[in-house]
């Protein structure tokens, strides 16, 4: 099950970062989960939002660079060795990750932890092989 981040495109300056998240809280989208990756002149936000649709479109309307990338919200053992294990299942799959983050929210009392892998169907076939619960959107809604 994928699920939809927003990547947001930032110019690295004061303030951008309060706009982007101002705007989305204007329009009442909850920000669930985010991490950002910065050079020098720019930096990318990546979010999970209650409601992926409205969320873009109110950054696009508010003259942010936005688009829509796939990911997957994994379930992960909240106790030590418990990213590990799930690492594990991809290092002996030869699944590759491109980056991940954790969620802010749990609903479990596992941890959650959002995953983008260069071959997304692949690595959502080996968690479900594997047994290892897939987050899906309308769980992701409910948080």
């Amino acid at each position: 099950m994928k699920i939809t981040q927003i990547s947001v495109f930032l110019e690295n300056k004061k303030g951008r970062l309060y706009e982007a998240a101002s705007v989305l809280g204007q329009n009442k989208v909850n920000i669930r989960a985010l991490t950002i990756a910065e050079s020098q002149d720019f930096g990318v936000l990546r979010i999970v939002v209650d409601n992926p649709e409205k969320g873009l479109e109110v950054l696009k309307a508010n003259g942010f660079m936005a688009s829509f990338t796939d990911i997957v919200a994994v379930e992960v053992g909240d106790d030590p060795g418990g990213l590990a294990a799930v690492l594990k299942v991809f290092a002996d799959t030869g699944v590759n990750i491109e980056y991940m983050y954790a969620f802010v929210e749990k609903n479990t009392d596992k941890a959650l932890m959002v995953f983008r892998f260069d071959n997304t169907d692949e690595a959502i076939k080996v968690l479900q092989k594997n047994n290892i619960n897939v987050v899906g959107r309308k769980e992701i809604e409910s948080l």
